[in-house]
């Protein structure tokens, strides 16, 4: 092994054990921890079912962009909700979307608006103007709107066993103007 994988393998080292403290600190199953975990090394929403425990993560990314520098970042705020229940749904919304579990996108309806209580609820903002991840727990009820809010209805789906399907992409028409 080289010397710059043995300073990768070691700073990847750190990170986990920072992530386990986190963790214990928050005092929370460590599967719940999970949908979080994935948000931030794959990117998007996750969720996470067991037999005792529902948990998902869903993400919005807020820019901050100081005109006159002509410089920001973008900014990761993943919440995490263990056991959550939807309260409300407000609004629909067609879109396209592609799950995971799928080969293609497909057309389907969400909601624009939701309303989410959970058990716990802790928020994680990943920062990468000060390389920075706070973690602080929030109370709800939480609403979501746009895209956070389509985020939840399909993990919400997951973790209901439910899976929509809808028209395929290459169900529609083509039209120049």
């Amino acid at each position: 092994m080289d010397y710059s994988e043995y300073g990768k393998l070691k700073k990847q080292l750190s990170f986990n054990l920072q992530e386990e403290s986190a963790i214990r600190s928050l005092n929370i199953k460590p599967d719940a921890f999970l949908p979080v975990l994935f948000s931030f090394k794959f990117g998007g929403d996750w969720s996470f079912k067991t037999r005792d425990l529902e948990a998902l993560a869903v993400k919005e990314k807020i820019t901050h962009y100081n005109e006159d520098r002509k410089e920001g970042y973008t900014l990761e705020r993943v919440t995490l909700l263990v056991n959550p229940q939807l309260m409300s749904t407000h609004g629909r919304v067609l879109r396209l979307e592609k799950c995971g579990n799928k080969k293609e996108r497909e057309m389907v309806e969400r909601p624009y608006r939701v309303e989410l209580q959970a058990e716990d609820i802790i928020l994680a903002e990943l920062n990468p103007g000060t390389m920075e991840i706070v973690l602080k727990r929030i109370d709800g009820p939480l609403f979501f709107e746009g895209p956070a809010a389509y985020g939840v209805s399909h993990e919400i789906e997951h973790l209901e066993g439910l899976e929509t399907s809808g028209k395929y992409l290459w169900e529609f028409k083509y039209r120049l103007e």
